[in-house]
């Protein structure tokens, strides 16, 4: 079947199509995606702004014309953390339901880091042994651990690397009293969960996904998307130490000169590096790879592992 996942996050909107069924790996078959910055459109009391709102509805409705053109049998739609944090999350999902007929299910912070577990262990398998999985967003930060398909432990902190560059990383090129300020405030929320995965024991492979941690590798020297999924990419906290100073001291253009890095997120690129430097350092990784499959998939992987019983349940 032809399955379309919406995925309405802080930074984007993208609606992935792909052929898929139970006991194989989804294909993709198209993509169609609009940058939308829900994070950056917050008002002062951080409802999602008329704005917003009006793009959001537009946004989706050119989406859902789009999977229809491609011949989806179904759509699964969900949020994350900007709409699930608006203080006007309500309205919202009511007017986007009422103009595109679109129920977005909003993603709590622990379902995104087990979903994005999902598909990290799936796409590794059982021989990656114990995972640790980390996930940057554009308005938070997964962390999952686990030796099964469901993880151990899944949290979710609110450092995505959209929400941190709006709140503390205002000039360009960014102050550097701004930045070791957010440095500070990146370690200590982390430290706070660090001694919850500790009890479980070490990991055996320690995977990353994200567009954040994707960029990091890819200007830290991994292979451009262009060589395909299956080569490994990886990120050794060496050349992130190295490459933190460099992005703080550039302007955000020069940011988005670099290899691999999209004009769009060039602005969030040091406040992620941050984070995942912290990350790696706090959880004491010094290498770690990165993982071609994330939340979206982790998505229609829990769909295709349901279409089993809900077809023998049918009637006839």
């Amino acid at each position: 079947m032809r399955l379309g996942v919406l995925d309405v996050g802080s930074n984007t909107v993208h609606l992935l199509v792909v052929d898929a069924h139970p006991g194989a790996r989804p294909l993709p078959a198209h993509s169609h995606k609009a940058e939308l910055r829900l994070a950056e459109l917050l008002d002062e009391g951080g409802a999602i702004g008329p704005l917003g709102v009006d793009r959001l509805v537009s946004t989706i409705t050119d989406a859902i014309q789009a999977a229809e053109d491609k011949g989806c049998e179904d759509v699964l739609p969900f949020a994350t953390s900007a709409v699930r944090e608006a203080t006007n999350a309500d309205e919202v999902l009511e007017r986007v339901r009422v103009e595109t007929g679109v129920d977005l299910a909003v993603l709590s912070g622990e379902e995104e880091a087990r979903l994005t577990f999902l598909a990290a262990r799936r796409w590794f398998g059982w021989s990656a042994g114990k995972l640790l999985v980390l996930d940057i967003g554009g308005g938070s930060l997964e962390i999952a651990f686990g030796i099964d398909e469901e993880p151990d432990t899944a949290v979710s902190l609110p450092l995505g690397a959209g929400r941190l560059t709006g709140a503390w990383l205002p000039d360009d090129p960014a102050d550097p009293e701004q930045v070791r300020a957010l440095r500070r405030h990146v370690r200590a929320t982390i430290a706070r969960t660090v001694g919850v995965f500790s009890r479980s024991g070490r990991p055996d492979h320690v995977v990353a996904t994200s567009k954040t941690f994707k960029q990091l590798a890819r200007i830290a020297g991994a292979a451009r998307s262009t060589e395909g999924l299956y080569v490994q990419r990886s990120l050794s906290r060496r050349a992130l130490e190295e490459w933190v100073p460099k992005l703080a001291a550039m302007t955000v253009e020069e940011r988005g000169r670099l290899p691999g890095v999209s004009e769009g997120r060039a602005a969030q690129l040091l406040a992620g590096a941050l984070v995942a430097e912290g990350a790696m350092d706090l959880f004491g990784v010094e290498e770690l790879e990165i993982c071609p499959w994330a939340l979206r998939e982790g998505v229609i992987l829990r769909r295709l592992d349901h279409l089993p019983a809900e077809r023998a349940a049918l009637p006839g």
